[in-house]
């Protein structure tokens, strides 16, 4: 009767989540426990990590280029898997796109992500462009499902 309950619940998530205007994203987990979606930047295919507990989205410096991003110096200095005090830039108004949901004028903070790509390749994972962390998720009130591995944005 619970794995019946719970069945039922998840249906309803889904269903309540998606009539409200949330847009489901099927998410990768990856050997870390990660979760790991492709995405555009700039209209060009690329993969993140998700992590809630990262307080800003940002782009590695190595794929700067490849979403053609236009940056300017910041004071903002980055910390985070081991590493800390690392030395930021910042590209705004980007377009953002995960399948069919799109917005305009997203920040993303640019930084060195070869430390987390680094430890992404000792577990056989290909690495990153970038993470989303919580200014993205908040801002567009996502839920993320662990027991389906989906994210519900707005």
């Amino acid at each position: 009767m619970l794995a019946t309950f719970a069945k039922k619940a998840v249906t309803n998530l889904r269903v309540f989540l998606e009539d409200t205007g949330f847009y489901r994203v099927p998410l990768t987990k990856l050997a870390t426990g990660h979760y790991k979606l492709e995405a555009k930047v700039n209209n060009v295919f690329g993969s993140f990590i998700l992590d809630t507990g990262a307080s800003t989205s940002c782009i590695g410096f190595e794929s700067a280029e490849k979403f053609e991003l236009e940056s300017e110096t910041s004071d903002i200095k980055a910390a985070g898997a081991g590493a800390i005090n690392m030395s930021t830039k910042i590209s705004k108004t980007n377009t953002f796109f995960i399948k069919k949901w799109q917005k305009h004028a997203i920040d993303f903070v640019l930084f060195d992500l070869s430390h987390v790509n680094q430890a992404l390749a000792q577990v056989d994972e290909m690495p990153v462009d970038g993470i989303l962390g919580a200014d993205l998720l908040k801002k567009h009130k996502a839920v993320i499902d662990y027991g389906r591995n989906c994210l519900y944005i707005k």
